[in-house]
């Protein structure tokens, strides 16, 4: 019976399911050509945020490469949370708010010549 618990652990579903083959199998005449500068604008951009979500504070280990991501709903939880990893040496953080995106280094990284 443990087994049979163990093997039902280990196959999990794909927790984001795509349609990749009906996009691939899809004529070019359904998709609408678009410029670049257009599609970078529409995508980087154009961010949403669900309104549950106060930010999102991306971690980026500049040592490692190690990139962890973290999702706040209150404001006092994330400012605690950019506090502490500001502290962090080797760390790069982006915060995505509903009205913003902000990337911030650790100051130890800037130079005067900048």
């Amino acid at each position: 019976m443990s087994g049979e618990l163990n093997k039902a652990k280990a196959k999990r579903k794909s927790y984001f399911p795509n349609n990749i083959k009906a996009i691939q199998a899809a004529p070019s005449e359904f998709f609408e050509p678009i410029a670049f500068d257009e599609f970078f604008e529409w995508r980087v951009g154009g961010w949403e945020i669900p309104s549950s979500v106060m930010c999102i504070i991306r971690e980026q280990n500049t040592t490692t490469g190690k990139v962890k991501e973290h999702i706040y709903k209150q404001r006092a939880s994330a400012e605690r949370k950019i506090r502490d990893l500001m502290h962090q040496e080797n760390t790069e953080l982006v915060i995505a708010t509903e009205d913003a995106v902000h990337y911030v280094k650790h100051k130890d990284d800037f130079n005067d010549d900048d």
